[in-house]
């Protein structure tokens, strides 16, 4: 049975939007002759009813609630989908080890949220396109990793090596980024 994880008024981070919102309306899902209800979501204004998994409260971002490092809310694990590619199929175009295919980036539970491509860019450079889904489905790992090393020297500064400070800097950078704690990192332009 499900139990409500959010409150109406409550301010919460939508995952699939990337926006803060307040939940206006909790919706439980009741089934006939139980008790408790079956499943609860949440309005928040948005178009659609959100899973609770989809949203994350303030006091979780900013760290007010105990939390696991590996049971973050903010960070998911995204998959590798295959998609047909039936205008290649139909006009007879067969190249790879996907032939008929083309990857998409799964980012939920439902296996429609995420990341496409475009068929076209898709045809002109699969190659690449395959390892951009790659890089893409990595991104959570990467920020768990960026996370530990930015605490790691946050914790102990004089004790964590000095030629890795840059990159805890830089880590811890990205990090505020990514969380919309400041404005984005500044890249260095190539000489």
């Amino acid at each position: 049975m499900a139990k409500a994880h959010f409150h109406k008024m409550q301010r919460v981070y939508v995952k699939p939007v990337g926006t803060w919102a307040l939940v206006e309306q909790v919706i439980p899902h009741w089934v006939k002759d139980v008790a408790e209800p079956l499943k609860v979501t949440y309005e928040c204004g948005l178009g659609r009813p959100f899973q609770a998994s989809e949203l994350v409260s303030e006091q979780a971002m900013h760290g007010d609630e105990p939390s696991n490092h590996d049971d973050d809310l903010l960070l998911e694990h995204w998959r590798i989908g295959r998609r047909s590619t039936k205008w290649r199929t139909a006009m007879g175009h067969h190249s790879g080890d996907n032939s008929g295919t083309f990857p998409v980036v799964l980012t939920d539970e439902s296996d429609v949220g995420g990341w496409r491509v475009n068929p076209a860019d898709f045809d002109r450079d699969p190659h690449r396109v395959e390892h951009q889904a790659r890089m893409i489905v990595q991104t959570p790992d990467m920020l768990r990793i960026a996370r530990r090393i930015a605490e790691v020297a946050a914790e102990d500064p004089d004790g964590f090596p000095e030629e890795l400070v840059p990159v805890a800097k830089q880590c811890a950078t990205i990090l505020r980024y990514v969380y919309q704690l400041n404005d984005p990192p500044e890249t260095v332009a190539a000489e």
